[in-house]
């Protein structure tokens, strides 16, 4: 009976655990949906490599990102859906076309990428279970960072994003 008790103290607890999230990741509430990451990982490395990606981006006077197309105004009821688009947009457009000469560089925004894929993952999942619901606004939010994305070459347009990554982490964090 002791054995029986022991096991299910193990037990619970590996399950809190698993619910908790892990050292250096942050809960981040996207409409009905709760996605945990590592925001100092991702911030680290996008900071090691930001002046050398900034640096490869031939059009400084346009953004992807940012004014007049500002996340900052995306009403809360929408965020599960553009942050979704989101991902899906740096994992499925931005982070394969971002090669460099450089390894390290290319290390980094690898690692990166694999953050994007894990959080696209579970964003979609909670997307698919109904949970995110998606209004005009991030739909005219995401239509009009696809048309500045694709009105660039690829490869310029992928820098471009990666390079104000810190826009969307920024945008994440409040």
């Amino acid at each position: 009976m002791k054995g029986c008790h022991l096991f299910l103290c193990l037990f619970s607890m590996s399950c809190w655990v698993d619910l908790m999230p892990t050292a250096g990741n942050k809960i981040f509430h996207f409409g009905a949906c709760r996605v945990s990451m590592s925001m100092t990982e991702i911030r680290a490395g996008f900071t090691a490599i930001k002046a050398n990606i900034q640096a490869r981006d031939p059009i400084r006077t346009l953004s992807i990102l940012s004014y007049p197309h500002s996340l900052h105004k995306v009403k809360s009821s929408d965020r599960c859906c553009i942050t979704h688009h989101l991902f899906k947009f740096y994992v499925d457009k931005v982070f394969k076309h971002c090669k460099t000469e450089d390894s390290y560089v290319n290390r980094k925004i690898s690692s990166i990428a694999n953050s994007f894929l894990s959080m696209k993952r579970k964003l979609g999942q909670c997307h698919r279970q109904n949970q995110c619901m998606c209004g005009q606004e991030s739909t005219e939010k995401y239509k009009q960072i696809l048309a500045n994305y694709e009105g660039l070459n690829v490869t310029s347009a992928a820098m471009k994003s990666l390079g104000e990554l810190d826009i969307l982490l920024d945008w994440m964090e409040k």
